[in-house]
């Protein structure tokens, strides 16, 4: 695994905050402002470490500059983690004093929802920052971002399945999903939607119960979904799923899911590749989240249309990516690099912020 120095080469600033009184310990990467301010949602989570929080940070926020500039954001990528747990941890002071944290960076870093917090929280955290989206809609913000995360995917997923078998059509596929969250579930709706076969597997009960009552899907466990005999795999829960010790074991030709970082390391991508399995890019095709809160910060305010016309475009990024693949004969995961990097330097050149 990647240490945190190694990772840390080309990161712009990370910061660590501390404040005794309310228990909050955060870390805030900021990867590139080469577009933008760097937009990038808080992860709480009860890490082991602050090495492993710190890793996460930076992994993460790397991903969402690509993600911002593959989906033609003027925005750029960071991240922040709050070690701790979500359940026992979280309070109004702390969510402050973090709002105070964010503020204090100028407008450098805009945070919004991630795993562990929700829009309620980035209500309060709004108090103390103008750099807080993703609140709930009466409060100013646009809202639960993962339903336009799952519509993404949702057309990513099509876009795939033009790609590989001509059609868009998903209702004669059959899909293995991962995770049946607030992303996973909505995913899981526009499948059955369209007509689509699901197999799905949760580590809640709860969740997948309802996928086979109100879809008919089958049932797996999480440690089987991704050797499930499909045409597609869609993770949309953990990442590194693609790792050495599953990729023998897939039986799709489609991976397109709305999970961060599903390759565990970059040669995982070059894998695939061989094996001839198409993957969309996961900074790719999960960036409908991050369009809508990036929306907020539209002069003329939120825009529920804008957003969706903007998400729809995944497809068309993605048609884009596994064009430059086929072009240049590299792998969707290089391809979506160059793309990202293409942006990057063009745009950034242009505002001179950056001369490659």
């Amino acid at each position: 695994m990647e240490g945190p120095f190694s990772l840390l080469s080309d990161h712009e600033q990370v910061v660590y905050a501390n404040d005794p009184g309310s228990g909050l310990r955060c870390i805030i990467a900021i990867h590139s402002t080469r577009l933008g301010s760097a937009l990038g949602g808080t992860r709480f989570y009860p890490y082991a470490s602050e090495r492993d929080a710190l890793v996460d940070a930076l992994r993460l926020s790397r991903a969402m500059t690509y993600k911002a500039a593959c989906a033609g954001l003027d925005l750029g990528g960071g991240k922040a983690v709050i070690l701790g747990d979500p359940a026992t941890d979280k309070s109004e002071a702390l969510l402050r004093a973090y709002g105070r944290f964010v503020e204090s960076l100028g407008g450098r870093y805009v945070t919004a929802c991630d795993v562990g917090t929700y829009t309620h929280d980035m209500a309060i955290v709004g108090r103390e920052t103008r750099w807080a989206t993703g609140a709930d809609l009466e409060e100013g913000g646009s809202g639960d971002s993962g339903v336009m995360t799952a519509y993404g995917a949702y057309v990513g997923m099509k876009a795939c399945a033009e790609q590989v078998w001509g059609s868009d059509n998903l209702g004669n596929r059959h899909v293995a999903v991962a995770g049946i969250g607030k992303v996973g579930r909505a995913l899981v709706e526009y499948l059955h939607a369209e007509g689509a076969r699901l197999t799905v597997a949760d580590v809640d009960d709860g969740a997948t119960t309802w996928a086979a009552e109100h879809t008919g899907a089958d049932v797996v466990g999480v440690d089987k979904i991704h050797a499930v005999d499909a045409d597609i795999y869609s993770p949309n829960a953990l990442g590194g799923v693609v790792n050495d010790l599953t990729l023998p074991e897939l039986s799709v030709e489609v991976i397109a899911g709305a999970a961060n970082n599903q390759l565990l390391a970059a040669e995982h991508g070059a894998a695939l590749h061989d094996a001839g399995v198409l993957y969309a890019p996961d900074y790719v095709i999960n960036a409908g989240g991050l369009i809508q809160v990036g929306d907020e910060l539209h002069p003329d305010g939120y825009s529920p249309a804008r957003t969706k016309r903007r998400v729809t475009q995944i497809g068309d990024r993605l048609r884009q990516v596994f064009h430059l693949a086929e072009v240049d004969g590299i792998p969707t995961s290089v391809a979506a690099e160059r793309f990202a990097e293409r942006r990057i330097a063009d745009v950034g050149r242009l505002r001179g912020l950056w001369i490659g």
